[in-house]
């Protein structure tokens, strides 16, 4: 069995219950859910004006290897309605139904064209470190040789526009 950490997020249709469904579709398909986050609002992260994101992020067991997980993740956000387009390029992320990201999924550093772990941009972003250092604050990044609990502290993004409200609810 693999540790796996995900960040989940979503800002269209009704928010909560998209999380819902895709953390019950990732147990449907074999992934062991251990631990769940409360619940984040997030400002998005785009040019184009969109609504506030509900995020999320999970400890898991999988016995899947990184790219059948990839696969697994992307297939359930087809299933839900997911856009394939919505990933956006410069800074133009379009909004989404959901999004299922792999921050970091045991020890592996993988660097492929579709798949690069630890994620590239989990150091970056408040609204998938907060909640991942809520629930595993000792989760390290073998790339960084940094802990969830240091990249949080080093995270550099304190603006307004990322703000990470925790709504204290849980799903």
């Amino acid at each position: 069995m693999h540790e796996v950490y995900f960040s989940l997020g979503s800002n269209l249709g009704h928010r909560k219950n998209n999380l819902k469904k895709a953390v019950g579709l990732l147990k449907e398909c074999g992934v062991k859910i251990l631990k769940i986050s409360h619940i984040y609002e997030t400002e998005p992260v785009s040019k184009i004006k969109q609504g506030y994101f509900l995020n999320i992020c999970i400890v898991a067991e999988t016995e899947f290897a990184p790219e059948n997980l990839l696969k697994i993740c992307k297939n359930i956000e087809k299933e839900m309605g997911r856009m394939p387009h919505a990933a956006g390029r410069n800074g133009y992320y379009e909004p989404r139904i959901i999004d299922i990201d792999i921050i970091l999924f045991g020890q592996k550093i993988i660097k492929k064209r579709n798949l690069i772990i630890p994620h590239a941009n989990m150091h970056l972003r408040r609204f998938v470190l907060e909640p991942l250092c809520e629930i595993a604050p000792e989760a390290y990044n073998p790339k960084l040789h940094k802990t969830v609990k240091e990249l949080l502290l080093d995270c550099e993004d304190k603006e307004d526009k990322s703000e990470v409200k925790n709504t204290k609810k849980a799903l």
